[in-house]
């Protein structure tokens, strides 16, 4: 049976500065029982504060939901250590749910085909932020949060087709989006108490489309994007948005699989 809501929660949403992120937040802050602290992580301090602006306006009071904007870029480790710094310095006995939501991620150089990526700091500092953030976040939270009676926790990885399948240009992120998927299968693994979902929200209408369908390397891959477009196929963040919460309330998925938009 579908539960209504998340619970007395943490919930954590990195990349929450705008498209799915965005969304996610909006989402997300109506369906956490009072008393919970929904913590948006972003590059921007401006962009989140236009967030937790729009939540507030929404009628989501200080009272019922507390907010921490942190502002930090991930893809280095003075952004990591801040983010660590503060979700651990946050009281958690009196809490029935972590929830985290690795969202954040970039495209990376999508113009470059395999033969192209010979700079060893490019690839380093890519994979710092769409990959090594994601799991030392992820550790560092678990850690905080260790196993107890009564506590649910709940990691969820924005995946990808990309994890999937090969795109032509797009190495960087189709391998990221691999690795992710793999880390969090073998975290499902490890720990069958923490519930783990991989899910890929499909084609969104974002700046990230615009992007794909203007510079990516590959022509037949800008032509599909574009197409896509052009044709209104592209999906919006509500309506993937309203599709993950939906596998997080009715919480039937098996721990560490890889759901799609359209498995839906």
């Amino acid at each position: 049976m579908e539960v209504i809501d998340l619970g007395k929660a943490l919930c954590v949403i990195t990349g929450a500065s705008r498209g799915f992120g965005y969304c996610l937040a909006l989402h997300l802050s109506t369906l956490l029982k009072s008393g919970s602290i929904l913590v948006l992580i972003a590059r921007s301090e401006g962009k989140l504060r236009e967030l937790q602006a729009e939540i507030r306006s929404s009628g989501v009071t200080e009272e019922t939901l507390k907010i921490k904007n942190v502002a930090a870029d991930l893809g280095k480790k003075e952004g990591v250590q801040e983010v660590v710094r503060v979700l651990t310095e946050t009281e958690t006995s009196s809490f029935n749910h972590m929830l985290l939501i690795n969202n954040a991620a970039s495209l990376g150089d999508i113009s470059k085909f395999v033969v192209n990526l010979t700079d060893l700091e490019e690839v380093d500092q890519y994979f710092s932020f769409n990959f090594s953030s994601a799991l030392c976040l992820t550790a560092s939270l678990l850690k905080h949060f260790g196993k107890r009676s009564g506590l649910k926790r709940t990691v969820v990885n924005i995946s990808s087709l990309c994890a999937l399948k090969p795109f032509k240009s797009w190495s960087l992120y189709c391998s990221s989006k691999a690795a992710r998927n793999m880390l969090f299968q073998v975290l499902a693994e490890e720990d069958p108490d923490i519930r783990v979902l991989n899910y890929a929200p499909g084609p969104l209408d974002t700046e990230m489309q615009v992007a794909a369908r203007s510079q990516s390397g590959d022509p037949e891959l800008r032509e599909t994007y574009a197409r896509l477009h052009e044709s209104g196929q592209l999906i919006s963040c509500s309506q993937s948005t309203s599709k993950l919460v939906h596998l997080l309330l009715k919480d039937q998925f098996k721990s560490g699989c890889h759901i799609d938009f359209y498995d839906v």
